[in-house]
């Protein structure tokens, strides 16, 4: 359960308070975004103990950074969840190294793991919340969110490859993640 004291503060309050020690705003932070770091990982990763590793990962990133977080470059939501894709890449990555046969779902003794239905309902459900939201953006918006999130091209990449000022290309970005926001904000933790 929340602090009271923490439970209505804005995300930039929180990550101002961790900057100077204050466990409980890491807390509420986390309380907020917990769920969503952990489905981002587990998405990228496709396993749930990876996926709860770089959550706490990104969680303690988010702690020894916090004082060097702009509120200019992006939200905190969106800050956390660039953590947490990161995060996972990069262990997506270690992991093709140490073990292939793992990374390309092969078992070691070659059935396949149990899933969890109910992991898989809750994921299922999000989903359809997620893509719900990103049909409903506009056409360029969801254009520049598909090759930055999908195709792992940035800003100045997207500019270039479909001919349009980086500025523009900043400003779709910013109001499709601000719509999105405000769409999926009762999907966090």
């Amino acid at each position: 359960m929340a602090n009271p004291e923490t439970k209505g503060l804005p995300d930039e309050t929180l990550v101002s308070a961790m900057a100077v020690g204050d466990q409980a705003a890491l807390k509420a932070l986390n309380e907020r975004y917990g769920n969503a770091v952990l489905m981002v990982a587990r998405r990228i990763l496709g396993d749930m103990a990876d996926a709860e590793e770089v959550a706490a990962d990104v969680l303690w990133q988010a702690w020894l950074n916090s004082s060097r977080f702009d509120r200019a470059r992006g939200s905190v939501g969106a800050w956390l969840m660039m953590i947490a894709r990161s995060r996972s890449i990069d262990r997506l990555r270690s992991r093709q190294v140490r073990d292939p046969m793992r990374a390309a779902g092969i078992e070691a003794d070659n059935r396949p793991g149990t899933p969890d239905p109910a992991i898989d309902l809750y994921g299922e459900q999000c989903r359809k919340i997620v893509g719900d939201a990103i049909r409903n953006l506009q056409e360029n918006e969801r254009a520049v969110l598909e090759l930055a999130y999908f195709a792992d091209l940035s800003q100045s990449e997207i500019a270039a490859k479909i001919g349009m000022p980086l500025g523009t290309v900043k400003t779709r970005m910013r109001s499709a993640l601000a719509k999105l926001r405000e769409t999926l904000k009762g999907l966090r933790g």
